[in-house]
């Protein structure tokens, strides 16, 4: 059963020098899946919120590549908030975990590593029907 605390903070390399800094993500040693989609959320109204919903199957890295947002969790039992604001960790996220992207600073930017291609039946975006999805062993 997928539960808030599954959904782990992952430092990412990092590589600084006199010249500034790089962070390296490579599928299969950075990130603990194939990448199959990269998509960035920006431009978002301080008191927004962005995602609102959970995964089927598809597993995720959120990372603030630009200032800081909140990631709330819900796995149907217990809720966590998260808060991301460093361009060198990310927030590995499975299936069966709603989840809300809340509290931006201005300029903030969200990079979303994903394992697969978009695919609209992977989404559940009623946080009831999710519930129910939860009570009927729905997740692993």
């Amino acid at each position: 059963m997928a539960s808030v605390h599954d959904c782990t903070l992952h430092r990412i390399r990092h590589v600084h020098d006199e010249r500034g800094s790089l962070v390296v993500i490579e599928a299969g040693r950075d990130v603990p899946f194939e990448i199959k989609r990269v998509y960035y959320i920006f431009d978002v109204p301080t008191h927004s919120s962005r995602a609102g919903h959970a995964h089927r199957a598809l597993c995720q890295l959120y990372i603030a590549i630009s200032g800081s947002f909140d990631v709330v969790l819900d796995d149907g039992r217990e809720r966590r908030r998260v808060t991301l604001n460093h361009p060198d960790e990310g927030l590995l996220l499975g299936p069966g975990i709603w989840r809300e992207i809340v509290n931006f600073s201005g300029g903030a930017v969200v990079l979303v590593l994903a394992s697969a291609y978009y695919a609209e039946a992977d989404y559940i975006r009623s946080h009831d029907a999710f519930l129910a999805a939860v009570a009927a062993g729905a997740f692993p």
